[in-house]
């Protein structure tokens, strides 16, 4: 339970309401059913109570084109198993293309790329290669329920290539190159791909990555696969499939699916298993995502909207679907290090970008560092930053006004690759504080449980679940015929109700908080503690690069508060001294608590990272308590495979004697 909240740091317009997307989906309810929504508060309830219609009077005013008219909007509510829009068909390409008529030279897509020129792609442009590429899948035998997997960056190719795929209704699934050859494999294993795109590798900042070798790996390990398309990334002169696949024009044309049918399957991280293979449908995707790009990010045709990601992250899916708007796109590729922090920042101030995306860490990591971008680079038309990955602390919310521009919304969200999309976020016309996240979204019937399933009061910490279905709910697990692990997975903990894993406490006026993985959990002596509490303090340290704490309950049977570890990284050249240690301590006392302060803190070169960012908290608790490492973590999902190797070498040396 928190104690006191944070500052406002940002307040919305008086006329935020009046100019907002969302004042327009109001005035056509009140059009279409006399239904007066005048503020956020009026159009979530009114979505909560009534999410039939609330989805229906959405597909209407976004002019979502049924080939076939459903016969209901939400047949069933029961979880799992709802129904939308039962004998309904459309295509999620056909929509994302819509604009395309009206816009045509306008541009669709941005590509910047630390292995080639900047480039442009107009919606003309964009809707004639998506169907030379339909044409070419065709040729290559890709029909209806096929799947087509791209070992591919955030590139115009990658983006190309996963509508045509939507337009056949084959399914789609990507990884970055940046991928290991066994978390690719054990991916795209799962669901037997047909045709593989690929580049050859990829520039990071200023070095060449070759990944040819890696390609032939995984194709060695797929029989299914009946073709590799090359595109010559890293050496524009190498091998190029992708021309001849696009050498055909045709007229675009869109295969009619259910609502349900599968659009691309993402995968959990995979660190503790095999990933698992969630797939996703054309009519959830459809709606909602462009429910929240248009009526949370308040996007419209012209404005543009950049977030960084990779092709194996669900926010490489969501930022795609920006096309839903008419918004123009900016891909991004490479290190958003290189040459330093301020990269990212150049490139939405060159692209004149109006919602940025980043993750918490890279916020923490620029505060850090002490830039300012706002002093530097002209960042006027960002109106939305978008924080995500991790809780973003208090610090950040407080660094982007002073550093980046007071006038920008910072708009911490939370989510996940099981949705594709955030269930907690904010709207344009809802004020920020820090530390906390604005609103349950549209549509997403958020709360905080007890134990016990009963809903936790104000104020109060409980789990995360998701009372009522959502359209963008996975349509299953793929191979899971049954339904078993799916039930398992989401619904076993509190039957008939979505249990997502992560601590939550909401406020009287609607606003939340997420304090980290409840199978994470910090619990000394009965009082919940937050990892990201102690990553603000330690992380900013300039001596610590990179940290992580852990808890071990205390199994004596007599209710201690048990041992609580913390793994710090140093920087180059520090050691981490009898000084530095108690450093640490004291600012953990002082800026948290005595609570927070381990009883053991040492050191290792490295902390374990998955590819997208978070750190191996469970993982590394569950070696602790004696699991292999290779059982704990696959090392393909992880960004820096080395650092497991020392950490376990940290807990063997702890067993024997060592550590502090």
């Amino acid at each position: 339970m928190s104690e006191q909240r944070g500052a406002v740091t940002w307040v919305p317009a008086d006329d935020a309401w009046d100019s907002s997307v969302m004042a327009e989906f109001a005035e056509h309810v009140e059009a279409d059913d006399g239904l007066r929504l005048r503020s956020y508060d009026d159009v979530l309830d009114w979505s909560l109570r009534q999410p039939g219609e609330f989805w229906n009077e959405l597909a209407q005013w976004q002019c979502i084109n049924w080939i076939d008219k459903p016969t209901a909007s939400l047949e069933s509510a029961s979880m799992p198993g709802a129904t939308w829009f039962p004998g309904g068909t459309l295509n999620y390409a056909e929509r994302a293309l819509a604009h395309g008529a009206a816009l045509g030279d306008q541009i669709a897509i941005i590509g910047r790329s630390q292995s080639r020129e900047r480039d442009e792609v107009t919606w003309t442009e964009l809707i004639d290669r998506v169907g030379r590429c339909r044409v070419g899948l065709r040729r290559l035998g890709i029909r209806r329920g096929d799947r087509v997997v791209a070992f591919a960056p955030n590139i115009s190719e990658t983006l190309v290539a996963f509508l045509a795929t939507a337009s056949l209704g084959a399914t789609w699934s990507s990884c970055a190159p940046e991928f290991g050859v066994r978390a690719v494999t054990d991916r795209w294993a799962q669901i037997e791909p047909t045709v593989l795109i690929a580049v050859d590798g990829y520039m990071y900042g200023d070095r060449a990555i070759d990944r040819s070798d890696h390609v032939e790996e995984i194709v060695a390990a797929l029989p299914t696969l009946e073709h590799v398309v090359r595109i010559p990334y890293l050496d524009a002169s190498g091998t190029d499939g992708w021309t001849p696949l696009l050498a055909e024009h045709a007229p675009l044309e869109f295969e009619p699916v259910p609502f349900d049918h599968a659009l691309y399957v993402l995968f959990s991280s995979g660190t503790t298993g095999l990933p698992k293979p969630i797939v996703h449908g054309h009519g959830g995707i459809t709606l909602e995502h462009v429910k929240a790009w248009s009526l949370h990010y308040d996007l419209r045709p012209g404005d543009r909207v950049m977030w960084f990601t990779t092709t194996g992250w669900m926010m490489w899916n969501f930022l795609v679907s920006g096309l839903l708007t008419g918004s123009t796109i900016v891909l991004f590729d490479g290190d958003p290090a290189a040459p330093d922090l301020l990269e990212l920042w150049r490139v939405a101030a060159d692209e004149k970008v109006d919602v940025c995306g980043v993750s918490a860490p890279f916020v923490m990591a620029c505060r850090k560092e002490r830039i300012c971008p706002g002093d530097e680079l002209d960042l006027s038309r960002v109106r939305h930053l978008g924080s995500t990955g991790a809780p973003l602390p208090v610090e950040g919310f407080e660094w982007v006004p002073e550093a980046v521009g007071a006038h920008i919304q910072v708009g911490s969200m939370s989510g996940g690759t099981d949705v594709c999309t955030a269930f907690v976020g904010t709207a344009p016309m809802l004020p920020i504080r820090a530390g906390e996240i604005g609103a349950r979204m549209l549509g997403c019937d958020v709360q905080a449980f007890r134990p016990d399933g009963s809903p936790c009061a104000p104020g109060e910490t409980g789990e995360l679940v998701i009372a009522a279905p959502m359209p963008s709910m996975p349509v299953g697990l793929w191979g899971d015929v049954s339904g078993e692990r799916y039930r398992g997975t989401y619904f076993e903990t509190f039957p008939g109700v979505w249990h997502h894993g992560d601590w939550i406490t909401f406020f009287d006026d609607g606003a939340c908080e997420i304090t980290g993985r409840s199978d994470a959990t910090l619990n000394r002596g009965g009082v919940r503690l937050g990892t990201s509490d102690f990553y603000v303090v330690v992380d900013s340290m300039p001596e610590i690069v990179d940290s992580v704490v852990v808890h071990l309950e205390d199994t004596s049977g007599e209710a201690g508060p048990g041992e609580l570890i913390l793994l710090v990284a140093c920087a180059e050249g520090v050691a981490l001294d009898a000084e530095l240690v108690g450093r640490i301590k004291v600012a953990l006392r002082t800026e948290l608590s005595p609570r927070h302060v381990p009883d053991v803190i040492d050191g290792v070169p490295m902390i374990p990272r998955t590819l997208s960012g978070k750190k191996l908290e469970v993982p590394i608790k569950r070696m602790l308590l004696g699991l292999p490492a290779e059982q704990a973590a696959s090392k393909d999902s992880l960004a820096n495979p080395v650092a497991l190797d020392h950490v376990a070498a940290w807990i063997q040396a702890r067993r024997t004697g060592g550590g502090r």
